[in-house]
Order: C-alpha cells, then sequence, then structure tokens
C-alpha cells in the first residue's frame, strides 16, 4: 500500500474515531443538574466559613499581642 494512501485511511479512521468519543451536548438550562449545583453552594459556604473562622482567630491574636484585650 503507497504510503498516502496509508496516512489518508488512518485519517479517515482517526476522523470517524475522534467525532464520536468527543461530541459534547448542551446543558439543558430547564433542568440544572441539582447535585453540581449543591456542590457548588456547598462548597462556597464551607470556604466563606473558613475565611470568617480564620478572620476571628487573626483578630484575636493580633489583640492578645498588642495588649488590647
Amino acid at each position: 500500500m503507497p504510503l498516502g494512501r496509508l496516512f489518508l485511511r488512518t485519517s479517515t479512521v482517526n476522523k470517524m474515531v475522534s467525532r464520536n468519543s468527543f461530541i459534547a451536548s448542551k446543558p439543558d438550562p430547564s433542568k440544572p443538574n441539582m447535585l453540581r449545583v449543591g456542590l457548588a453552594f456547598g462548597s462556597t459556604a464551607v470556604l466563606w466559613a473558613l475565611l470568617f473562622k480564620q478572620h476571628s482567630t487573626d483578630v484575636h491574636e493580633y489583640k492578645t499581642r498588642n495588649g488590647l484585650e
């Protein structure tokens, strides 16, 4: 088999395989994925809680070191 035909054949096979494996469907906005929404909001709430806790700890340490408390 000539080299040109071999490359042509492999590119055709690759296009057929890759076309099917990378088809992406658009998400339906009327049906949100509630698991992903819950994980997003839950992780955001946890991060904000950790931020407030760390801030409170830092303020307490600042006041203790500077004799304000």
